[in-house]
């Protein structure tokens, strides 16, 4: 089972090659700033515009940046159950601590499908699973009882839950009970889910403000409710809007205007529009726990 804050991580790109030196960097800034776990090669790290090649890179570039400070949790679902099982081998034998399968997207498969698809990979390969559940981006939800059948056939240490329903996040709470985490996949909504048994969150926002995040959910769950709803109450708006736009598009360019790496972002996602980077700017600048970082050159440390 997973507790805590988990990053979500970018990939910066220098032109169109990855910039691993930052994204060494970035590892080495989130651990320090306490962070529970790394995610890459997920959604926000662009996974589907990364080559195969590239996609192993990113992955063993941070696990072997890591060094095993945190777990690091690959991202290796695809819409294929082939193509998921043969990347979470990789991420195995690169050292992962467990995979990330998200729900396969386009696709549309029914609850059985989903079912054999989990159980498929867990055959396959010996390797914790963190299911991930985005129905606004692959079309298909899954349901709190398929994730109950799940934990008798296949390894599954978390649930990443992103469909927004507080509703359908305490029915998989009480689906899962204590043989898995359930962990917010939305950082608004990330201490409203602590509260009904949630065990953390796999963060956008904790790319630019790790600490602040970290700190956030630690005290929902150590029960310091008062200290978790102030820093929420900070936090908040910058949450909202680094999704005024398509993630990564907006936490790219947070991450550059805060000096981290460039805002670049491969097509088909196309440069925050001016007019929204200027409210982001705005959110940067009234955050207490990103202001002071507006003016650092990128590559100095935080």
């Amino acid at each position: 089972m997973l507790r805590g804050t988990f990053v979500a991580l970018i990939t910066p790109f220098a032109g169109e090659e990855i910039d691993e030196p930052r994204l060494r960097d970035l590892v080495d800034w989130l651990i320090a700033n306490r962070v529970d776990g790394l995610v890459p090669c997920g959604t926000t790290g662009e996974t589907p515009s990364l080559s195969d090649t590239e996609w192993q890179r990113v992955a063993a570039v941070v696990i072997e940046q890591a060094a095993g400070r945190v777990p690091v949790i690959v991202g290796t679902g695809t819409n294929s159950t082939m193509v998921t099982i043969q990347r979470t081998r990789v991420a195995r034998e690169l050292g992962a601590t467990a995979a990330m399968v998200v729900t396969p997207y386009y696709n549309k498969p029914q609850q059985e499908g989903l079912l054999r698809h989990v159980a498929a990979i867990a055959d396959a390969v010996d390797l914790p699973l963190v299911i991930y559940n985005v129905p606004s981006r692959t079309g298909v939800n899954l349901a709190p009882e398929t994730a109950r059948r799940l934990l008798d056939i296949a390894p599954v240490i978390a649930f990443k839950e992103s469909s927004g329903s507080l509703d359908q996040v305490s029915e998989l709470v009480l689906a899962v009970g204590d043989r898995s985490s359930v962990l917010s996949g939305d950082d608004s909504l990330t201490l409203p889910i602590i509260a009904v048994g949630g065990q953390g969150v796999v963060s956008v926002l904790a790319n630019i403000a790790p600490a602040a995040t970290a700190t956030m959910v630690r005290a929902a769950l150590d029960g310091d409710l008062a200290r978790a709803r102030h820093l929420h109450g900070e936090l908040f708006p910058l949450a909202r809007a680094l999704f005024i736009e398509t993630n990564p598009v907006p936490v790219k360019t947070a991450a550059e205007l805060l000096g981290l790496c460039s805002a670049t972002v491969r097509l088909p996602l196309a440069p925050l529009a001016p007019a929204n980077r200027e409210r982001l700017l705005a959110a940067l600048a009234s955050c207490p726990h990103t202001a002071s970082l507006l003016a650092r050159p990128m590559g100095e440390a935080a």
